[in-house]
């Protein structure tokens, strides 16, 4: 069972650097493990398990050490037989470092959970008895938070990390998430570096919807071709014409000239260094290379092709550099509560690692192989080669701290801290990199990156900085090899996101603002203070906003500008391209360097705002701009009458705005293991859901019912309305199991219905150990 570890109690410097030390035939895991050993031959128990036992040195101080765990044997396969046979480590010496670090950080989390519980028992009682802080008496509140260690003294940081690639550090632009357990998706995401721009536009709303036209619409294409000279003249303007009168591009003496009917000579681009480079014959090019705020954007030339035939200068095709940097996720995305689904995840990080992943599907009739995207090529201005990455740069999120896994047990049967499993297997896929064992380097600074989630205040923090030590220790890796990114998506991080940073000040690469975790933590910590606002008010509310902008006014004061990201949260709705452009554009501006976007497509458009905004030009006028009041965060979004200025056609709607979305998200993660997709709302808008969502969802239903909004009839009710709902939203879909059919013995429906029943006592509103449950009942 994969489950949260505790129930909530009812009531500058970018240097590079050399690879890191060598291991097969180095010091690898000495620290760990001297001469790691089978006590015995390998064994399993009564339930298929391999039972491993070793025998080393401990991690701390020279203590022989033996002991055992029992492993799932699909993962155990998996790490004997593709994780470290390459880079010359055994399985005893991977499972003696796993259980060592469980029972080195494992206590330390229990402690750390312990702590949440008891912080949060103290801030409801405070509420019962105060009510709800409004903006003009939040002093009273900040000084209880303060005296109870919730609230600490405010810190000023300035991080020192190193050998960060330039993707981090130096580029903005858009960053993807996806599942690890669907090696289709993964590729994708890493091979969306570069996307086509004229797809993006032709395939989505963004110019205009969609006709549904079969084969190429030329009338289309002309919207199309007008809008990318439109881009063109805007961000690479040509000195003294216009890309709408150009009939070729071509290079000529290290520059471009682009040829207009109007100039026997050309013209040239108004600023000659965006031009990058090109690829073929100078005279008449393949491809023109550009470059604006630190983004490529190719313009494939091809006349006799495609939409070259229709171009006013044989352009087929305006190719733009796009997500940056792609978080291959073993958390929120995914659905894993088994060794088998763990093992999927972890392939999938590996494979990328090392470029060895493949996944073929069908697609129109055929057979589809996709395989991680090559570099691209180029000639410079100077006719030297120029190499631009043809793929993201990959960061690996981890699991949260209170997160544990039976997947491995220990020798008494306990499930181990999951976070220790994580780290260690992306620690050794990344080995193989450090050891050019891959197809490509992803990491050539010698870093990589770990994005760590649900982290409550700098003690957390602190405890992910020292299991990555203790990681690189064993591993025999250089100090601060192992980078991480905080998400800022827990109430108590964002109150003290100084002491945070500060804790981490040598490894961390970013700060991210996942608005949707941060809105599940602020309604489960103000539970008790009355019934909260709705959902879409959330985003207008005081905390808000003062939360998004503090976290830029802190990274930016840490020093993050040059050196770090500094994140926004995701744009939800796949096809609402339109939408998204008229509306993300505000997160560079706010100066974040990147943002989370649902799609390779939605990356290429959302790429356009980079090319509007020099992000690193507004990050320098911000970061002198007043730091905001902290005590901003501290406004309960509670509805001011208790509930009472909602009228029950509202309350009806908020309700089952919900509990349809729980239902159409929990029965595709219970029932088909699905743990990130589009779903359907209400209104039948198809909208990305993960847990983030779900939390919120959850947790508003199960304060209402707290606070009498709504009853558990009612509740109950529309749980049953809303699953036939559901299942004519899904009708037709493969794998599909009906909620309404038998809603009492169907796991999904009795998952969904447990969030919002049991959502007052769930541990920080998370959703990890229904969820997990009720799939592992679904899969017995």
């Amino acid at each position: 069972m994969r489950h949260a570890d505790h129930r909530r109690r009812p009531a500058g410097a970018v240097a590079q650097r050399p690879h890191p030390r060598s291991v097969p035939g180095g010091r690898a895991g000495t620290r760990a493990l001297t001469s790691p050993r089978l006590e015995t031959g390998p064994q399993e128990a009564n339930d298929g398990r391999q039972i491993i036992r070793w025998k080393g040195l401990s991690l701390v101080g020279n203590q022989s050490v033996t002991g055992d765990l029992q492993v799932d044997p699909a993962l155990a396969a998996f790490v004997a037989e593709e994780l470290v046979p390459r880079v010359g480590l055994t399985p005893e010496w991977f499972w003696g470092t796993v259980a060592q670090l469980h029972a080195q950080f494992g206590p330390r989390a229990a402690d750390l959970m312990a702590r949440r519980d008891e912080l949060q028992e103290r801030i409801d009682a405070w509420h019962r008895e105060n009510g709800a802080p409004g903006e003009d008496d939040v002093e009273a509140y900040a000084a209880f938070l303060t005296e109870i260690g919730y609230l600490l003294p405010l810190e000023e940081p300035t991080i020192s990390v190193s050998n960060v690639e330039r993707e981090i550090a130096e580029i903005p632009g858009p960053q993807l998430v996806v599942p690890s357990t669907v090696p289709r998706y993964a590729l994708n995401a890493l091979n969306a570096r570069w996307g086509s721009l004229f797809d993006a536009l032709y395939g989505t709303d963004a110019l205009a919807d969609p006709t549904g036209t079969r084969g190429y619409d030329a009338d289309r294409g002309a919207l199309v071709i007008a809008e990318v000279d439109r881009l063109l003249d805007e961000h690479f303007p040509l000195s003294g014409s216009s890309h709408t009168a150009v009939t070729r591009y071509r290079v000529q003496d290290g520059a471009l000239i682009a040829d207009v009917d109007s100039a026997a000579d050309g013209s040239t681009l108004a600023d000659p260094a965006q031009f990058a480079g090109y690829r073929g014959d100078p005279g008449s090019p393949d491809a023109v290379l550009l470059r604006h705020h630190g983004l490529h954007l190719e313009l494939t030339v091809d006349p006799g092709k495609g939409v070259g035939q229709q171009h006013h200068a044989g352009v087929a095709d305006a190719v733009l550099e796009s997500a940056i940097t792609t978080i291959i996720d073993l958390e929120d995305s995914v659905s894993t509560v088994d060794g088998p689904d763990k093992v999927v995840g972890y392939r999938t990080w590996l494979g990328l690692v090392t470029g060895d992943l493949t996944a073929t599907f069908r697609k129109g009739g055929k057979d589809v192989t996709r395989t991680v995207a090559d570099d691209r090529v180029y000639t410079a201005p100077d006719g030297s080669e120029l190499v631009l990455s043809g793929r993201a740069l990959p960061l690996v999120r981890n699991v949260g701290h209170h997160m544990r896994t039976d997947a491995v047990r220990t020798a008494d049967g306990e499930p181990i801290l999951e976070e220790c499993l994580d780290i260690a297997v992306s620690a050794v896929a990344a080995l193989h990199d450090f050891r050019d064992l891959g197809k490509h380097r992803n990491f050539p600074a010698g870093s990589f990156y770990v994005v760590k989630p649900k982290m409550h205040g700098p003690d957390e923090v602190a405890l992910s900085v020292d299991l990555f030590a203790a990681v690189e220790e064993a591993l025999d890796l250089p100090p601060n090899t192992i980078k991480i990114g905080i998400m800022d998506e827990e109430r108590r991080t964002s109150l003290n996101l100084e002491a945070c940073i500060a804790r981490a000040s040598e490894r961390v690469i970013f700060v991210n603002t996942g608005f949707l975790d941060r809105t599940g933590d602020e309604i489960h910590t103000v539970f008790e203070a009355g019934p909260v606002i709705r959902k879409d008010d959330e985003k207008s509310a005081t905390w808000l906003k003062s939360y998004e902008d503090r976290n830029v006014d802190v990274a930016l004061r840490a020093g993050f500008s040059g050196r770090a990201q500094v994140g926004k949260g995701m744009w939800a709705q796949p096809a609402g391209m339109r939408a998204m452009l008229a509306a993300k554009g505000s997160q560079p501006k706010a100066g974040a360097n990147t943002a989370w976007v649902p799609s390779p497509t939605a990356a290429t458009l959302h790429a356009l705002h980079y090319l509007e905004t020099d992000v690193l030009a507004v990050q320098a006028e911000l970061k002198n701009r007043p730091l905001t009041d902290r005590n901003k965060l501290l406004v309960a979004p509670i509805l001011p009458r208790r509930g009472e200025e909602l009228t029950e056609e509202q309350i009806r709607h908020e309700v089952e705005t919900n509990v349809q979305s729980i239902l159409g998200y929990v029965v595709r993660w219970v029932g088909m293991g699905i743990g990130c997709s589009t779903v359907p709302d209400l209104e039948g808008v198809g909208l990305m859901e993960d847990r983030a969502t779900l939390r919120i969802s959850s947790q508003e239903l199960a304060n209402w019912l707290r606070h009498g909004l709504i009853d558990e009839a009612q509740l109950r009710e529309t749980y049953a309305r809303m699953a036939v709902l559901v299942d004519e939203q899904n009708a037709g879909e493969a794998g599909y199991q009906p909620l309404a059919q038998d809603p009492d013995t169907n796991p999904s429906y009795q998952a969904a219905l447990e969030l919002a029943l049991a959502g007052r006592e769930e541990p920080n509103g998370y959703t990890e150990r229904v969820l997990t449950t009720w799939r592992q009942k679904a899969k017995a």
